[in-house]
């Protein structure tokens, strides 16, 4: 058994960057495949915005995978769920190296985040294994800075490879990526939770776990708050290249160094709330930042409706838009599972399926859409994120800090 507090100093080093390296399959299979889009699409004979619509059943796909590994993360372990959906995630990735038509290149993405999903789920419900609530806030914003650093490398990297390899070599990349995660998390990353078998994987308890974690007011506030306030970073991911490849006529490395800069926004966002939960709780860096980005949105509307935003502007407000979801994300997350510790793995599970499902619909109105959805949805999404807080907090009152049945052992 390893103490929260303590735990064994060897394990305790490696746990962090361990769950920062399972946080890190997602982002890269999202980004390092952007700059690929005109040439995939080329290849296809398709639109740009029809390949977009790959990148949406990866995020259903992900969505999906969360609520099938949330049960397993609690009834086997972690470290179990984590082989199985590391290597079919694997395979999938060398499938959409082999795909010749864009049904099953969308087929494959949505397996392939099936399988990979496992890995931020777990890395989330083991920092309620690994971490008293108190330091949640923080080690999620060390973690997301490590997910956020990916859009600065992975798209860079996927044009050099499209340059040079050309795009389906992207995928064999990725695959070697989560090769190389899985060995580590084999041999270098303590178990975080015993095996409960008490947990029933028939679908009667399963959904009935679920829905006692929606029925906490906490949990579904700032859950949901913090989904559609994430929405943005959906919106802003889906719809980049449409805006400044298709619309600004970007070339792929310009665009992969734009896009490297704006997501700068987050993870600045990121690293300022580590400095600012020295002065100010949780509760109050949500609600302000949420404020925030509400205005930000709004003036990016209008500005938008009314043709008064160049390239500069665009970026501009990009940027800082980002940098408040850099803020409402990890404070969002923390909260929301601060009530729950046996169900850590569900509970994570509910968030990042709430989150990316929001996500996804907001993807694929851009895909389906195009570019005029973009912007909209960016304040629209906002908006309702400010709503759902004000009015949640109405009924939560003083947010719990730790559920009640909280153990002080990691086994």
């Amino acid at each position: 058994m390893i103490s929260r507090q303590q735990g064994h100093p060897h394990s305790r080093k490696w746990i962090l960057p361990l769950l920062g390296s399972l946080c890190v399959v997602t982002p890269f299979a999202i980004d390092m495949y952007l700059p690929a889009f005109a040439t995939i699409a080329t290849e296809f004979h398709t639109t740009t915005a029809q390949i977009s619509l790959s990148l949406s059943t990866y995020f259903v796909g992900f969505a999906m995978g969360q609520m099938l590994y949330g049960p397993l993360l609690d009834r086997y372990g972690r470290k179990r769920p984590l082989y199985v959906g590391l290597v079919a995630y694997i395979l999938c990735s060398l499938g959409c190296a082999f795909a010749h038509d864009l049904k099953t290149l969308i087929a494959l993405r949505f397996l392939e985040a099936l399988g990979g999903c496992v890995a931020q789920v777990g890395a989330i419900a083991m920092v309620r294994d690994f971490f008293p609530v108190k330091e949640s806030a923080k080690v999620f914003s060390l973690l997301f800075l490590m997910i956020g650093t990916s859009p600065l490398l992975a798209p860079t990297i996927g044009s050099t490879i499209v340059a040079g390899l050309g795009w389906r070599w992207i995928f064999g990349v990725l695959a070697s990526m989560a090769f190389v995660i899985l060995i580590l998390v084999f041999t270098m990353l303590p178990e975080g939770h015993q095996p409960d078998h008490s947990v029933s994987l028939l679908p009667g308890p399963i959904l009935s776990g679920f829905w006692k974690i929606v029925r906490n007011p906490q949990f579904l506030t700032y859950t949901l708050a913090g989904a559609f306030s994430f929405a943005g970073l959906f919106a802003f991911v889906a719809g980049s290249p449409i805006i400044f490849m298709d619309g600004y006529h970007m070339g792929t490395k310009t665009f992969g160094i734009v896009f490297a800069v704006l997501v700068m926004g987050f993870i600045g966002g990121n690293q300022l709330n580590v400095f600012l939960l020295r002065r100010f709780t949780s509760q109050q860096i949500f609600l302000s930042a949420l404020v925030l980005q509400v205005l930000i949105g709004t003036l990016f509307f209008i500005g938008t409706q009314s043709r008064l935003l160049d390239l500069k502007a665009t970026m501009a407000l990009f940027f800082f838009f980002l940098s408040c979801i850099g803020l409402t994300y990890p404070n969002g997350a923390a909260i929301g599972l601060a009530p729950f510790s046996r169900d850590a793995g569900r509970a994570s599970a509910l968030l990042g399926f709430l989150q990316t499902g929001t996500g996804a619909l907001i993807s694929m109105g851009i895909g389906l859409l195009g570019v005029k959805a973009v912007i909209a949805l960016l304040s629209s999404t906002a908006a309702a994120a400010l709503v759902i807080l004000l009015t949640g907090r109405a009924i939560i009152g003083q947010p719990v800090e730790t559920d009640p049945a909280e153990t002080a052992v990691i086994h």
